[in-house]
């Protein structure tokens, strides 16, 4: 079995964004070689999500406004017990759970076996830093 491991950094201007990563992550599978297998993309922080969806503007920012509905930002310690412990992104653990961790797709013949306008999303719920997502190939 062949298996290769990347990271990605992101570093995304705005405290809430979504990046397609779809690209970044079609390279790492050509260059593991693997044409039967799985492929792993995971945000290794707790304010950031990779997710699978459409490729669509209006999507997005419907995306936005739902999570901000929900979840909205306030740094304050009033509204979340988190920001008492002198953070202020409550906000942003509670988007990345909704939105999760990882995704997995399968490799069949070499790429990512997508549905019909299908695409890996980085989303960013406290931006303005660094951040790492892990991507990981196996198969043969």
């Amino acid at each position: 079995m062949k298996s290769k491991t990347e990271y990605l950094t992101f570093n995304i201007p705005a405290r809430m964004d979504f990046l397609n990563i779809t690209p970044d992550v079609e390279q790492i599978v050509r260059d593991s070689g693997v044409q039967e297998g799985l492929c792993l993309v995971n945000a290794m922080h707790i304010t950031a999500s990779v997710f699978i969806n459409d490729d669509e503007p209006g999507l997005h920012h419907d995306y936005k406004k739902w999570l901000e509905d929900l979840a909205p930002f306030d740094a304050s310690p009033q509204r979340y017990h988190h920001n008492r412990t002198g953070e202020d992104n409550a906000d942003a653990h509670m988007k990345r759970q909704i939105m999760g961790r990882e995704v997995v797709v399968a490799i069949t013949a070499g790429k990512l076996d997508f549905g019909p306008w299908e695409q890996i999303f980085y989303g960013e719920f406290d931006g303005r830093r660094a951040k790492r997502v892990l991507v990981k190939v196996i198969g043969e």
